[in-house]
């Protein structure tokens, strides 16, 4: 492309002419500087405005079709069921037809045949419902999202524990319609709203999401032309310096061929990668994971793991077992294996019937995987680690872009203050976001998100409180309370500087306490905070338990306690 093509694609000489036309009305001391920061400030703008059509996008009165949700166990498939039967169009702005299902598959099936196996079961599921053949709408058209749930949640310890193991259960701030109740939104509606603008370019397709994960991308809704399609944030191919410095090593990367043909990498050094990748690459990025599939893909990798979905056995996951044999030559495929453990033998066997596969699917040759960009200034607010829980949460209470951006996603602007009832004396900082509260008096500061909480008085500053019940006065600085009763007869006070998520049980209310820099994944088998379990044995009470019922102790405990605090 020619010097000028390539500024005007990019709408350079119209900036410069916008920006020049500016400053000749105030004729500033060095006009140089003032064009330059015009400029740069008429470009943040674009680009936010452009992150805020995005989400408007997301927001809007368009999504899939067909929606498999796929669980742990059959009470949360009937949990959800239920729940997203009532807000799935609220969430995603479209009425589809939910199918949740759960996978019965001991020691689990891994994401790759997961997914074939939530789909086949989601299929049967549809049947058994109203007659509808999946498979064949999808064929026709049909664009259809799956949502995989399953997972301990660890890294997130005490909030999973806290809905009884539901992880994508977890509350964040924002009100919806749950059965004419004004209810807090969970992690994977919030995933389902941002993924809803994928349905437009995947029509006769199935996307599979992560659901803890949101993101708004950078470069526009992108379509795949491809039979598979995996999500990344590409770039120009770094330099070893770069990769060094960025610690690319240790992610999941994508490389693109100028042919638009993808290969899948998993945590390798710089020179493995130069090693391994076509020498036409183009592009490389850190892979988010989400994938879609064609229908005839879909068919195709059903039929080829029939025997499999049949017996319920072995396990796979997508990138090594589907998208690395299918992308990568069979020397370098085994070299990669070998580093996880994998016997020369069993890859070999493996790569061979993949080859097999894909040579029997498209016998013409051509790419069978692509990429599809979501931009390397993508937004991306992810809620998988308790810190970052926080992180996301009080980002709200901020002036950046991204904190607008969050706001708006969440339904939060232009009002910060929504359903609740504040006693005439009390101050609000403006940064705080309060949903759902009722409180008579104190001070909420800086900083502070407040949802579904009663209490008589509160004393706060850069605090998260999520369904907290109290009859005394909450008072801290910095901390969280997620799911609390808290009940003292009126005496002391409830803190609020560190973490505590209660958990209820038909037989107990327990009270975990955490703190924010403590990672769940790594004291998962210890006590912690003088707590009375550790996050495992909470966890492995909870597996008795079915959610729905635990859910609706909750709900009648904070009942109970506000009924005696009118």
């Amino acid at each position: 492309m020619e010097a000028r093509a390539y500024l005007e694609s990019h709408g350079v000489p119209d900036a410069i002419s916008t920006a020049v036309a500016g400053i000749l009305k105030d004729r500033p001391e060095e006009p140089v500087t003032a064009i330059a920061k015009a400029m740069l400030a008429a470009e943040e703008s674009r680009k936010e405005a452009k992150m805020l059509g995005e989400i408007a996008l997301m927001t809007g009165p368009s999504g899939f079709e067909y929606i498999i949700v796929c669980c742990s166990n059959l009470a949360a498939e009937n949990y959800w069921q239920k729940r997203l039967a009532t807000t799935i169009k609220e969430v995603t702005g479209a009425s589809g037809v939910v199918l949740c299902v759960h996978e019965d598959w001991n020691g689990g099936a891994g994401n790759g045949l997961g997914t074939l196996y939530a789909f086949q079961k989601a299929c049967a599921k549809a049947k058994e419902m109203d007659g509808t053949d999946l498979a064949q709408k999808m064929r026709d058209g049909a664009a259809v999202a799956l949502y995989h749930t399953a997972g301990k949640g660890t890294r997130m310890a005490p909030l999973p524990g806290a809905e009884n193991n539901n992880k994508p259960g977890v509350k964040l701030p924002s009100l919806i319609d749950v059965g004419g109740e004004a209810s807090p939104i969970t992690v994977l509606e919030c995933v389902m709203r941002q993924t809803s603008s994928y349905a437009a370019v995947r029509k006769g397709r199935c996307s599979v999401f992560w659901g803890d994960q949101i993101f708004v991308p950078s470069c526009g809704i992108q379509e795949s032309n491809k039979p598979a399609d995996i999500l990344a944030a590409l770039r120009p191919m770094p330099t070893k310096a770069e990769w060094e410095a960025e610690e690319l090593h240790q992610y999941g990367l994508i490389a693109v061929d100028t042919k638009g043909s993808a290969t899948q990498l998993e945590k390798v050094s710089y020179e493995t990668a130069v090693a391994y990748l076509p020498s036409d690459v183009q592009k490389v990025g850190t892979s988010l994971g989400s994938f879609s599939l064609s229908a005839a893909l879909m068919d195709a990798l059903t039929a080829e793991f029939a025997t499999e979905l049949e017996g319920k056995t072995a396990s796979l996951d997508s990138d090594p077992h589907f998208w690395m044999p299918m992308t990568l030559k069979k020397a370098d495929y085994q070299a990669v294996m070998s580093k996880k453990g994998v016997s020369a033998e069993e890859s070999d066997t493996h790569y061979d019937r993949m080859a097999a596969f894909t040579k029997k699917f498209q016998p013409g040759g051509g790419a069978l995987l692509g990429c599809v960009d979501v931009g390397t200034a993508a937004y991306w607010w992810d809620y998988g680690r308790l810190g970052l829980y926080f992180e996301n949460n009080l980002l709200l209470g901020q002036t950046s872009a991204s904190a607008h951006a969050l706001r708006t996603f969440l339904g939060l602007h232009p009002y910060r203050q929504q359903e609740s009832k504040l006693g005439s004396d009390m101050s609000v900082d403006e940064s705080s976001v309060l949903l759902g509260c009722q409180v008579a008096s104190g001070k909420i500061g800086k900083g502070c998100i407040l949802v579904n909480v009663v209490a008589p008085a509160v004393e706060l500053e850069g605090c998260i409180l999520m369904n907290v019940t109290s009859d005394v006065p909450i008072t801290g600085k910095g901390g969280l309370l997620y799911n609390v009763v808290h009940e003292a007869g009126g005496s002391g006070t409830l803190e609020c500087n560190r973490v505590r998520a209660d958990v209820f049980m038909p037989d107990s209310h327990l009270k975990m306490m955490s703190a924010e820099d403590i990672d769940g994944g790594k004291v998962w088998k210890t006590v912690v905070e003088n707590n009375p379990f550790s996050f495992e044995d909470v966890y492995k009470k909870n597996q008795k338990l079915d959610v729905g019922e635990c859910t609706a102790l909750a709900k009648s405990a904070h009942a109970a306690a506000r009924a005696k605090m009118k």
